[in-house]
């Protein structure tokens, strides 16, 4: 389907684009992602029906903006997550020309990487709600629909929204940059798996980690960490503390709340002994779902680590 094309033709008729190759219709969704007096329930419905003042991106994009819904595709979201860190990736996924403000006609297209060559996937703006709740990504920022946009897009190469229901974040990193990924046992790590996290982030690689454990039950421990799930590696520093260094590590969650609750947490006694200029740094002391931890913890508690880059 030719993006530019639709959409001239949309507009010089005045109607809003309907994509018949993803229908706005069970099939879309799966079989089985729900049971089926929900899947009959579904209802379609686009931004401009939703708000009054629908916007694809707001203030730019970040990891913030997502916050999963229903579907069990943390693995995606975790990726995406990493690529909002990424702006040299993300312009190819999200092309900027489109939006609800200029020529408007209800279609919208992202790229992915699949089997050596970009492809373009066009999709209409139709969104799945259940019970008036959004099945798929919710805006954080309530007319902000760009992570909605990009996971249906995702949905229709994969098949359907099912599809998303669990995988693996190394295939999303791929799918998202076109690059070589490579994953760590944390099990067991190599011995310069700090410098490895320190030399990534400086190299602005996209990292996921992951925990082990059943994916579809998503177990949260007391100590804030979910069971089976993907999460995004945004940061990994040395930083002087008492009397020597610390190297800690940055990870945010894509439920988009959720956090680690032991040492270097949010308000975890060992930020009083950090000086203040690197406190102000690095501390965002919100629940957004992202939050520091130190590499003997994040060993002990996820189970791989992955690291992609657009070369090896």
């Amino acid at each position: 389907q030719d993006f530019k094309d639709l959409r001239a033709l949309c507009l010089s008729q005045g109607l809003l684009f309907e994509d018949t190759t993803f229908p706005a219709h069970v099939s879309s969704i799966g079989p089985n992602l729900l049971p089926e007096e929900k899947l009959w329930q579904i209802q379609w419905k686009r931004p401009t029906e939703l708000q009054r003042n629908p916007h694809l991106i707001m203030d730019g994009v970040s990891r913030f903006d997502i916050m999963q819904g229903e579907i069990g595709d943390c693995w995606m979201l975790a990726a995406l997550g990493s690529l909002t860190l990424r702006k040299q990736f993300l312009e190819n996924v999200l092309p900027k020309d489109q939006g609800f403000q200029d020529d408007y006609a209800g279609i919208f297209h992202f790229r992915f990487w699949q089997y050596g060559e970009w492809v373009d996937v066009v999709i209409d703006d139709r969104l799945p709600l259940l019970n008036g709740r959004y099945l798929s990504v919710h805006p954080r920022t309530s007319n902000e629909f760009w992570p909605s946009l990009l996971e249906k897009a995702y949905a229709k190469l994969r098949g359907s929204y099912q599809k998303l229901n669990g995988g693996y974040l190394s295939d999303a990193l791929v799918d998202l940059t076109g690059g070589v990924q490579v994953q760590f046992s944390l099990k067991d790590p190599p011995p310069d798996l700090e410098e490895i996290l320190k030399a990534a982030d400086k190299s602005r690689c996209l990292m996921g980690c992951s925990t082990s454990g059943q994916a579809r039950r998503n177990i949260e421990l007391r100590n804030g960490i979910v069971q089976g799930h993907a999460y995004t590696v945004t940061g990994a520093v040395k930083i002087p503390y008492k009397n020597g260094w610390k190297h800690i590590i940055r990870i945010w969650n894509p439920w988009g709340r959720g956090e680690w609750k032991g040492p270097w947490s949010d308000d975890s006694p060992q930020w009083d002994r950090v000086e203040p200029k690197y406190r102000e740094a690095l501390l965002r002391n919100k629940d957004d779902g992202e939050f520091w931890m130190s590499c003997e913890n994040f060993q002990e508690q996820f189970s791989w680590l992955y690291i992609c880059n657009n070369t090896p």
